[in-house]
């Protein structure tokens, strides 16, 4: 049970409102962000009128202002914003939402401007329009705004998409827009040449379900991209046009077959099995994980086998796995399978080959050999250091010490090094090549 010091409203609200005033004003005194938003909430105790002119007031401010927001006052800035923002979306979306769709485009098209005089590295400035963006659907729906309308204030906006903050505008009005303002919308974008035409007619076009409209966005030479023919066979088949779907999909058969197409794959797949082409499917689920070491096709294709044919298939597949050129793939696959014991013979047998540099797969290697396979999880934690040490990635040399002390703390279990150098051998060769990496060092000590 929290104490009566603790800080929460229920406590605070115990002071009375006399203190939490002073206090306030306490804390907003050279607070400029703080005092308008007091005054935000003061204009809002007022009604919803007087918080939209302190809205439009402030919305006016920004869009006059030129100074560069830097990383520092970033959180300010996102305060200042978030502010604006709910008042618009709360109290004044709730008294008069025809007002607040007013302030809330009025907001949105302050977006390309603080953007431009900001850095927003997190993401975080950014992701505030992106909210608004979500709200102005339903915002626009409780105002029974007129579709003409609501299409041309949407094509406004897409003119001024210079960050991609109204990327998702189209599907987040889909409903406010209706069937009319939809087709209104397309219009609109092909008259004036909106933007990013391209991506707003496929939107309008898969917001209406017109797989028509949406492919004939496409010419043949597009639809000769795997990437393209699996999106547009994704919405041929969700639709139930499974043969024309795979007649696209041919289409970008040769440039499929030229470099690693995953989507092309996975739709083709999809759509063999909806034909009833299953033995299709099954070859290139096969033909899939060849190339790739892909766990999922290698389960997929083995969960249709017939029980006594899916064992003598798990062999030829880690037959494939063994002879594959790429050994960081063929690690990441014999450890998540998993086949621990396969997993640490390979480590140890292509010891040489572990640069160290792919730590997102060598650390959970490691990890789940740590157990069971002391030496093939030294022998990766080993490769993070050497990389991390050679390289004077200096940000790195916590997680190398952490390393280094977790293979001193294997060597007491291995009792056969197969020929490799034990790790005394190895920290003396490391202390002889790495020795003037003086912050390293000092954080093993630590």
């Amino acid at each position: 049970m929290a104490g009566k010091r603790t800080l929460n409203a229920r406590n605070l609200e115990a002071l009375g409102a006399p203190v939490l005033a002073e206090l306030l004003i306490e804390l907003s005194s050279g607070n400029a962000v703080m005092q308008r938003r007091l005054r935000l909430a003061l204009a809002a105790a007022e009604g919803a009128s007087e918080a939209a002119q302190e809205v439009r007031k402030r919305l006016t401010a920004i869009a006059r202002s030129s100074t560069y927001v830097d990383s520092r006052k970033r959180k300010a800035l996102v305060s200042e914003l978030e502010a604006q923002r709910q008042a618009i979306s709360g109290a004044i979306a709730e008294a008069d939402p025809a007002q607040a769709f007013a302030l809330l485009v009025r907001f949105l098209e302050l977006a390309d401007g603080v953007i431009d005089r900001c850095s927003d590295s997190t993401g975080s400035v950014i992701g505030v329009f992106q909210q608004a963006m979500a709200e102005l659907g339903p915002i626009a729906t409780a105002a029974k705004l007129k579709p003409d309308a609501l299409a041309e204030q949407v094509v406004d906006l897409l003119g001024d998409n210079g960050y991609g903050q109204f990327d998702a505008l189209i599907p987040a009005m889909k409903e406010a827009l209706g069937e009319q303002g939809l087709r209104l919308l397309e219009r609109h974008c092909r008259e004036r040449g909106a933007r990013d035409g391209h991506a707003a007619l496929l939107q309008i076009a898969e917001c209406r379900g017109d797989v028509d409209a949406y492919l004939a966005q496409f010419d043949a030479n597009q639809l000769s991209w795997p990437s393209t023919a699996a999106d547009v066979a994704l919405h041929l088949l969700k639709a139930g046009r499974a043969e024309q779907a795979l007649v696209v999909l041919d289409g970008a058969a040769k440039g499929a077959a030229s470099w690693h197409s995953p989507d092309w794959n996975e739709t083709r797949i999809a759509v063999l099995e909806a034909l009833g082409h299953s033995e299709e499917a099954q070859n290139l689920r096969w033909q899939c994980f060849c190339t790739t070491l892909s766990i999922p096709h290698l389960r997929e294709h083995l969960k249709r086998l017939a029980a006594f044919e899916d064992g003598e298939a798990e062999e030829r597949a880690f037959q494939v796995v063994a002879e594959h050129p790429m050994p960081l793939l063929v690690l990441q696959f014999l450890v998540n399978w998993p086949a621990l014991p396969r997993a640490a013979r390979y480590v140890i047998t292509h010891w040489e080959e572990w640069d160290g540099e792919a730590f997102d797969i060598y650390g959970p290697a490691a990890e789940r050999l740590s157990a069971a396979h002391a030496l093939a999880a030294t022998l990766l934690l080993r490769a993070m250091v050497v990389f991390a040490l050679s390289m004077g990635r200096a940000k790195r040399y916590r997680y190398a010490a952490e390393h280094l002390r977790s293979c001193d703390q294997l060597a007491c279990r291995i009792d056969d090094w197969q020929g490799l150098e034990n790790h005394e051998r190895f920290v003396s060769r490391l202390q002889q090549a790495f020795g003037a990496k003086w912050g390293f060092w000092q954080m093993l000590e630590r």
